[in-house]
């Protein structure tokens, strides 16, 4: 579980805060979306989880344990991320996933190390792949590459910045339909900013709406309504219910 209280961070020590006393909760297994403006102190959120910033003020735990206290290879069995940007390098698709457990391998490969990437990749379909130069697979193939290099961290928490941000609307569908596999099928934690408001809602349990660095609104889809958006993002925008869904259109 996820646990973010009272979190105040600043770039420099007369500059003003970016996150302002923001919190934050996640259970096990829950996707939560990040939603706000750009600029609204996502990217600052997501560098402070993963350990890059040190907050001024607050705490981040982990199932108790407080980010603080943990040296860069606990972390990552904690937090894992996967960029918007991905940058492999010329590697195969084997050595690129395996780099994701070098916090417990360091310079030497063991026999554990390769057996979680045997099972990772069998995991996520890509053994086909193995032997593949990553920078000749597709945007969605690469994003799965990124999302299994990520999991050999065997981390508790996946923190994803805008996921299908250069994706065509096939991969995105994957990529979509892989999270929550791996969320609900794995018991894994996801945190996620999306543009995309009707992927928010397809594929979000929490929904965390941050504007001028704290969290506005935060809770389930009952959340997800017009005046909540105005409110954010200064936005006019309709909610429509279709066969049990909510669907987002631009327009007072």
């Amino acid at each position: 579980m996820l646990e973010i209280r009272d979190l105040s961070v600043r770039y420099g020590k007369r500059a003003p805060l970016v996150l302002n006393g923001l919190h934050l909760s996640l259970k096990a297994g829950e996707i939560g979306i990040l939603l706000g403006k750009n600029g609204s102190g996502k990217t600052t959120l997501f560098r402070t989880l993963l350990g890059i910033l040190k907050p001024e003020s607050g705490s981040i735990r982990f199932d108790g344990r407080e980010l603080s206290t943990m040296n860069r290879r606990e972390r990552a069995t904690y937090a894992a991320y996967v960029p918007q940007e991905i940058r492999f390098g010329a590697l195969s698709v084997y050595d690129t996933v395996l780099t994701g457990r070098m916090s417990y391998f360091g310079y030497k490969v063991g026999r554990t190390d390769r057996e979680a990437v045997e099972r990772i990749l069998a995991d996520m379909q890509l053994e086909s792949f193995a032997l593949r130069n990553v920078e000749h697979l597709s945007g969605g193939e690469r994003q799965k590459v990124a999302i299994a290099r990520a999991l050999a961290q065997e981390p508790k928490i996946l923190v994803f910045d805008e996921p299908t941000g250069n994706l065509d609307i096939g991969n995105e569908q994957l990529i979509l339909a892989e999270t929550r596999r791996l969320a609900h099928e794995k018991g894994i934690s996801v945190l996620t900013s999306l543009h995309d408001f009707n992927q928010a809602t397809e594929l979000g349990d929490r929904f965390f709406f941050l504007r001028d660095g704290t969290i506005r609104h935060t809770g389930g889809a009952e959340i997800v309504t017009a005046d909540v958006i105005r409110d954010v993002f200064d936005a006019n925008v309709r909610v429509i219910e279709a066969e049990g869904k909510k669907i987002i259109v631009s327009g007072g």
